[in-house]
């Protein structure tokens, strides 16, 4: 499959019907979740994989992985209301993905590759919201796969030399997320990120 063949499919994913501002949710483009998950793929991190899909919203990363032939997926979402539409889509183009309603720092389980899309931590009561997902990826995975505002990179850096892993990739997007709440002043919003490769073990 090419990438551009898994974005139209991404596309067709549906999006959050009541985001919830504390969990800053927002749709990853499909275009955006498609390139990532062709680099975790080329690396050798989805196919026949289990892969972990944290944070999962309506499940875009986890039906990517599906389509590219991970072996197990398990989408984690703490929005109950997520769940319902990504299982329902899974079910009805008959995919084979566990999702599960839990906050992430109850999971124990292990898995190959984590790959996430956490809050940026721009509202005030989420600061540090993605640090936590860097640190449960380090407690469970192997490699993680995670998109961060730009301009908080080196504070992530600083987090996994902490944790004694390495980030050995690094790829910038701009990413574009439409008038979802009411303090959104514009259509659309662009925010420059970054995706980071980060292996847990040197």
């Amino acid at each position: 499959m090419k990438k551009k063949q898994l974005e139209m499919i991404l596309q067709k994913v549906p999006s959050y019907k009541k985001p919830i501002i504390n969990l800053e949710q927002y749709q990853t483009p499909a275009e955006i979740a498609s390139d990532i998950l062709f680099i975790a793929y080329q690396f050798g991190d989805i196919e026949n994989k289990t892969v972990l899909d944290l944070g999962c919203g309506t499940g875009i990363f986890s039906i990517g992985a599906n389509i590219l032939g991970a072996k197990k997926i398990i989408g984690v979402e703490i929005d109950e209301n997520c769940l319902k539409v990504a299982r329902k889509y899974a079910k009805e183009n008959k995919m084979k993905i566990t999702f599960i309603n839990k906050d992430i720092k109850d999971i124990k389980f292990k898995c190959d590759t984590i790959i996430t899309n956490p809050p940026f931590g721009a509202q005030k009561s989420n600061k540090k919201a993605d640090r936590k997902f860097i640190e449960k990826g380090f407690e469970i995975a192997s490699v993680i796969y995670s998109l961060h505002l730009l301009k908080t990179i080196s504070f992530i850096e600083k987090i996994v030399n902490l944790l004694k892993g390495e980030i050995n990739f690094y790829k910038k997007y701009n990413f574009p997320i439409k008038y979802t709440y009411n303090f959104h002043e514009k259509k659309v919003l662009n925010y420059e990120v970054c995706l980071l490769r980060i292996l847990t073990k040197k």
